[in-house]
């Protein structure tokens, strides 16, 4: 198990000796602390988490990473480096307490002495029975440093997966297939970050046989620091669209970004890499692990074809790997939900795992996260898709719209973070929304395009809206619902489309 030893060793050259308070969880929100946990202490934007500290230890943590101290008479271990002095060595306390060294409120209170510690050894081996401030030079490099040296105590095999689309639903079907035979932990949500990921890892225990972990990126060079944390065996890459170009500047540029993952990967690792996509395909140049694909075409490893959307009720579709083909059906949205399941299906034959176990991973409904399917109001149904919007996401999302009976509306938002491509791009969904959609609610300054490319398109001007913002679509929708609609809402995730939903939902 985790203990509070594991994180002064991993920041010091500490020796753990089992005995110090079992961690439960780390927290970066105050309010999720419990008992156990440790917090993290972040100083952000918009919020201090210095301030929190005492918060935290109301509700049950037993140890905060700290950089400055928050005040309160709090034991202080400080493991901050000193230019030109020794690291930080707990055991140079053994004889302090002997000697006369007095663990008084001025010591709690930071005073540093021999060794840089105000730590445990001051209390003989023993740990305080109260909660212990761990002060460090930065607490997001701390973070990282702890979840590295844990990472690296367990034999965990763990499967990395990035890509510009459908990180998320690949992440958790994939845990769902591995789920059938070992041990899984999973990514909570979209904690796919520096911080993300580091959580992730230190919810690690020995009795984890596998983890699947998101891996997000800004820039060159995170995901390559990701991988030094985890230590990926598997990695696979979903496809490479223009999301993020506005930082990166270019395709190639996010190309290379995502590519950190499979270089990173060891020689009896492999790459699960998409065969429709030539860009991820560039890829395997750069990898010393096996070379997995997966896609539509028969030249991969594992494809698909003779693919039947079913809409609501999923997606069925013949699946080829060697001399076997089988016929599957998973509740799945949207034909473009294959991909996800071939990736799944891809790390599931990787692990050793039977077709059984895999198609029965593959019918996890609780798979379907990001896109949810639910009652609207006056008998229609909403497609609740806001949590993110890109191009591909977008044409995805109106292809399953486009298999569904009824009066189609498609309640569009802007698509952030595209940079050059972003005319383009807003162009292409909005040509294809005018071929799918019997209305359209273009929301925001960008989505404009999108409806201005409908009208060019020969669509009535009485079924095209353009509105500012999200609230600005809600009166349009409550004159125009009728029974039997089915609406589609999407957008980035910082145009706040679920506002739209939050206010269709209090419709009679």
């Amino acid at each position: 198990m985790l203990h509070l030893g594991h994180i002064l060793a991993a920041l010091t050259d500490y020796q753990p000796t089992g005995n110090e308070p079992e961690v439960t969880s780390f927290v970066v929100d105050s309010r999720e602390a419990g008992p156990g946990s440790v917090f993290v202490a972040f100083s952000g934007e918009r919020a201090d988490g210095h301030a929190f500290v005492a918060d935290a230890f109301a509700r049950g943590a037993i140890a905060a990473l700290v950089e400055r101290l928050p005040g309160g008479d709090w034991p202080v271990i400080d493991t901050r480096s000193r230019a030109g002095e020794p690291s930080p060595n707990p055991s140079q306390w053994a004889g302090e307490r002997a000697a006369g060294a007095s663990p008084g409120p001025s010591q709690r209170a930071g005073e540093r002495m021999a060794g840089h510690l105000s730590g445990p050894s001051q209390w003989a081996g023993d740990w305080p029975a109260g909660p212990v401030l761990f002060q460090v030079d930065d607490t997001l490099r701390a973070l990282q440093t702890v979840a590295r040296a844990w990472r690296a105590q367990l034999d965990t095999r763990v499967v990395g997966i990035t890509g510009s689309v459908g990180k998320t639903s690949t992440k958790e079907l994939t845990a769902a297939v591995l789920s059938r035979r070992y041990r899984t932990l999973k990514s909570s949500g979209n904690q796919n970050n520096e911080i993300g990921v580091p959580l992730t890892l230190l919810n690690l225990r020995p009795e984890h046989e596998r983890a699947v972990i998101e891996m997000g990126m800004y820039a060159q060079g995170e995901i390559d620091l990701l991988c030094n944390l985890a230590r990926p065996v598997i990695g696979v890459v979903t496809m490479i669209g223009p999301v993020h170009m506005e930082r990166l500047g270019s395709m190639d540029a996010i190309v290379a970004a995502k590519r950190e993952l499979v270089a990173a990967l060891p020689p009896e690792g492999a790459a699960v890499l998409n065969y429709d996509d030539p860009r991820v395909m560039s890829m395997a140049a750069h990898t010393r692990a096996r070379v997995f694909t997966y896609g539509l075409d028969a030249g991969a490893d594992l494809w698909a074809d003779a693919i039947d959307s079913m809409g609501l009720d999923g997606v069925k579709f013949a699946l080829h790997y060697g001399d076997e083909t089988l016929t599957v059906g998973v509740p799945l949205l949207g034909r473009h939900s294959v991909h996800t399941a071939l990736r799944a299906a891809a790390v599931g034959l990787l692990e050793g795992l039977s077709w059984d176990e895999i198609i029965a991973g593959l019918s996890d409904n609780s798979a379907q996260l990001r896109l949810v399917v639910g009652h609207g109001p006056r008998g229609s149904v909403l497609i609740d898709d806001t949590y993110n919007s890109s191009p591909d996401s977008a044409l995805a999302a109106l292809n399953l719209l486009a298999d569904l009976p009824g009066r189609r509306i498609a309640v569009l938002g802007d698509m952030l973070e595209l940079g050059r491509a972003e005319k383009q791009a807003h162009r292409v969904v909005g040509r294809r929304a005018a071929d799918v959609a019997d209305l359209i609610i273009a929301v925001g300054p960008r989505a404009r395009i999108m409806g201005g490319e409908a009208l060019a398109l020969g669509m009535p001007t009485d079924h095209v809206y353009i509105v500012e913002d999200a609230p600005a679509a809600v009166p349009i929708l409550e004159e125009t619902i009728q029974p039997g609609d089915v609406i589609l809402i999407k957008g980035s995730l910082g145009m706040r489309m679920d506002r739209i939903v939050t206010a269709l939902g209090r419709m009679d």
